[in-house]
């Protein structure tokens, strides 16, 4: 392990430097063991590794890329981790929605349009008062995705993708016990949405986080 780690740091260093940059094709697996003093199996395991987590594409018959390097592309074994997440873990999760969200619906304030705003009305619209919910939970979610795209920090949406998996059974749990739930998400929805209409970043910044903190509360009350 210790050697596969090595051979993980050396190709790291490669990447960060620049010798290797994103869509790059590796030297072939005999060359680059030779360079960086590696055995062509430890080489061969730390591409296995780095693969997996989205910095390298081993392309059968081809060869080895380094990928995109996008956060949306490296994040993605976030979203693979957190499924493993501890029940007790949860409120954990919510916490740190509590802090990210609200600062990225502020950021996407000045950014969405109006024809976004529009297309995020008509989905409430669509909707409709009193939803399954399922249709409510699968609504939060992408009503939240949409703005949070919309921040213009491609980190942040994809640490907020990657994150919002273990609060959706929170939020389905607490849509099936509480009573007001539904009501109450779609009026906070609302009222996020007329802030951003207002271009107003400190009232959608408000209202995200007593929407995020009002499952996280309820949540805290009924553990």
């Amino acid at each position: 392990m210790a050697v596969t780690d090595e051979a993980i740091e050396k190709i790291k260093e490669m990447i960060v430097s620049g010798a290797l940059r994103p869509g790059d094709r590796l030297p072939k697996e005999s060359e680059l063991a030779a360079e960086l003093g590696l055995s062509r199996n430890s080489l061969r395991e730390a591409v296995r590794a780095l693969s997996l987590i989205r910095i390298l594409d081993v392309r059968q018959g081809d060869g080895t890329y380094v990928t995109s390097l996008d956060p949306r592309l490296l994040l993605e074994a976030l979203s693979f981790v957190v499924d493993f997440h501890r029940d007790d873990t949860v409120l954990e999760f919510l916490a740190v929605r509590r802090i990210l969200e609200p600062a990225a619906t502020a950021l996407a304030t000045p950014r969405i349009t109006g024809a976004q705003l529009d297309a995020l009305d008509a989905a409430l619209n669509a909707l409709g008062p009193a939803p399954s919910v399922g249709e409510l939970v699968a609504a939060d979610l992408e009503f939240h995705r949409s703005i949070v795209r919309h921040s213009g920090n491609t980190v942040l949406c994809s640490l907020l993708d990657g994150l919002s998996g273990p609060t959706t059974r929170a939020r389905v749990w607490r849509g099936l016990t509480q009573e007001d739930a539904v009501a109450r998400t779609l009026h906070e929805h609302r009222a996020i949405l007329a802030a951003l209409r207002d271009r107003d970043a400190e009232a959608a910044r408000s209202w995200a986080t007593v929407h995020v903190a009002s499952v996280e509360m309820w949540l805290r009350s009924a553990l």
